[in-house]
């Protein structure tokens, strides 16, 4: 399924000429094990189901990664990946509501968390079960919002909550410590008062574990370790890949490499 997907990313990323291709493989398996192990009730039929699961992009740049996760799981239409990026598709750069499976407009980076927090409350104060998940970046921790919300959530023991950094070390212009150093992260979040893991972020069974962990009274932060570009060998790391597209050639490279015909 990973690498489905990271090729169906890698197509759309060629296709439309868009920019932060790297920044949706490095999630991919964190999508992976969160569709197909860990959100309940997400029903293709009835996404607006009361006691669903919701999950939230806050690293909207990686709306790709997205879309073809619904897509995979037939809850957008597999044809509507062709018109990503084109005048008049409801598959924009970044993702909106207007997409089914989509809980809320993301790409303003720092606004996924105190959006979740919301959500997280309100499931507490009406009795529903639901949990909320969020899926933030690194450079993401750059934002004042983002630990006003870790506050707002650990003030009302939001245990209801699970936030998941891609921690893939880089943002749009360089290394994440040389913009803005945001370690010591597993010490920051705990003194917070969350329940805070750390992860290889591409491993399906530790990703598996730690989602699946009961956290009481608190929310819980999964610092996942990630690749930038991970899935593909020349794009890894490589952070000329946030804002280039691949040429046919590379798709084919890529597409070899991934082992999807």
């Amino acid at each position: 399924m990973a690498a489905r997907l990271r090729m169906d990313v890698i197509e759309m990323s060629h296709r439309a000429k868009t920019a932060h291709l790297a920044s949706s493989l490095s999630c991919i398996d964190i999508l992976t094990v969160l569709y197909s192990s860990i959100l309940k009730k997400i029903n293709p039929k009835d996404s607006n189901y009361d006691e669903r699961d919701r999950f939230i992009l806050s690293k909207g740049h990686a709306a790709t990664a997205l879309y073809a996760t619904l897509a995979f799981f037939d809850i957008i239409d597999r044809g509507e990946l062709l018109g990503y990026g084109q005048r008049g598709s409801t598959l924009e750069e970044h993702p909106s509501p207007k997409l089914t499976g989509v809980e809320a407009a993301t790409g303003s980076l720092g606004h996924g968390l105190p959006v979740g927090s919301g959500m997280a409350l309100a499931a507490k104060i009406s009795s529903k079960t639901y949990n909320v998940y969020v899926l933030m970046s690194d450079g993401e921790c750059n934002e004042g919002s983002v630990w006003e919300a870790a506050m707002f959530a650990s003030q009302h023991k939001l245990d209801n909550l699970i936030a998941i950094v891609d921690f893939n070390k880089w943002q749009a212009t360089g290394r994440s410590r040389d913009i803005l150093r945001i370690e010591p992260l597993v010490d920051k979040w705990e003194s917070f008062g969350w329940d805070v893991l750390r992860v290889d972020g591409h491993s399906h069974q530790q990703l598996f574990e730690a989602l699946n962990k009961n956290s009481v009274n608190q929310p819980r932060m999964i610092i996942a370790d990630t690749i930038k570009g991970k899935g593909v060998s020349f794009m890894e790391d490589d952070n000329n890949w946030h804002y280039r597209s691949p040429d046919a050639s590379e798709v084919s490279a890529a597409k070899e490499e991934l082992g999807v015909l």
